[in-house]
């Protein structure tokens, strides 16, 4: 199990270059399917994911009837009330979600969106919360999520900054791990509107780790992330670009997943192993002395005369003397006899 993962979330100052939490979130990709749901598992877990995360939903519990569509996509459901019913699943078949993420060895998270889901999760062995950014005001949500002492993923997409400080001055309280998520609620996201800019706010202003949850649809948001040294991101996965759902247009296959996982490990060891021009220099001689270029001589020199610029050239590899030597060789005198072609050494000059 990737504990070590879940124990970096830490609400102190971060570390300069933390590793970065993977996070694959499942949302509403599955569209009622069990069946839909555990492929996602396998799907996030082989493409390099640290966690999966899903929404938890109970109806009758966190909406009414009169909830209005964000997009009117399901043909099947007269109200979106109805599609939230649609998209439960029972205690036991959380707790398969939650075994089989543990065999796959991912983190299991989940948002819950009630009092009643988060219990549940409780129940079942939720690893860690996602508190979505509609709920960040929730109080009745928020005192049973620090009751349990879990670490959380706070997603800010829709508040304001004194709605922030005042969710995690309420986590801070009740000595909760947490890692604070920049988020715009655009579904896709335009680039214009990720807000990378946030992410280095966040890092001043509340000394915390900081991660991105983006909703651009693509990897290149989550890259330029990784540069910035975020401590977890979280991206909307789609097994494909046809399936069915209000989230694909703002999710990455499972393929770009797997380039973005990568792209992340790539950029973490660069960003943890600064270069040292000089060294590396040395350390690349050889390859230096193939691709560089030596003193050559184009014509047949006899003892004592003086090189002209048209009896010497530069040509690879760089086993004779060198070519910034060039100029300063125009004048000197040859101690003997030297063929065309031959490369040029220190010994060969008066």
């Amino acid at each position: 199990m990737k504990q070590d993962c879940v124990q970096s979330i830490s609400s102190r100052a971060p570390a300069a270059t933390p590793r970065c939490t993977v996070i694959a979130e499942v949302g509403q990709a599955h569209d009622g399917s069990l069946g839909m749901a555990h492929a996602h598992i396998d799907a996030a877990a082989s493409a390099g994911a640290d966690a999966v995360k899903f929404q938890t939903h109970i109806a009758s519990a966190e909406s009414t009837p009169q909830e209005p569509w964000r997009v009117r996509f399901s043909l099947q459901d007269k109200t979106r009330y109805e599609y939230w019913r649609r998209m439960e699943f029972s205690e036991i078949q959380w707790l398969g979600l939650r075994k089989h993420a543990a065999e796959r060895r991912l983190i299991f998270i989940s948002s819950p969106f009630s009092v009643d889901a988060a219990e549940m999760l409780l129940r079942i062995g939720v690893q860690a919360w996602k508190i979505a950014s509609g709920e960040v005001n929730n109080p009745l949500l928020l005192a049973s999520i620090v009751g349990s002492e879990l670490p959380v993923y706070m997603s800010t997409g829709m508040s304001r900054l004194w709605e922030v400080e005042n969710a995690l001055d309420k986590l801070r309280m009740h000595g909760i791990e947490f890692t604070l998520l920049q988020c715009t609620s655009m579904y896709p996201c335009p680039p214009e509107k990720v807000g990378l800019n946030i992410i280095q706010e966040y890092k001043r202003r509340f000394r915390c780790p900081v991660g991105l949850s983006d909703h651009s649809g693509t990897v290149h948001a989550g890259l330029a992330a990784a540069t910035l040294g975020i401590a977890a991101l979280e991206v909307h996965i789609t097994l494909s670009r046809e399936s069915f759902g209000p989230d694909v247009r703002c999710s990455v296959t499972t393929a770009e997943l797997r380039q973005l996982v990568d792209g992340i490990r790539f950029i973490e060891c660069m960003t943890a192993n600064p270069v040292d021009k000089d060294a590396l220099a040395d350390e690349l001689e050889q390859t230096r002395s193939i691709f560089s270029k030596s003193v050559v001589t184009t014509c047949d020199l006899i003892p004592g005369q003086a090189l002209r610029p048209e009896c010497l050239t530069l040509k690879k590899p760089g086993i004779g003397l060198p070519a910034e030597r060039l100029p300063a060789l125009i004048g000197r005198s040859v101690r003997h006899g030297i063929a065309r072609g031959t490369f040029l050494a220190e010994e060969d000059l008066e």
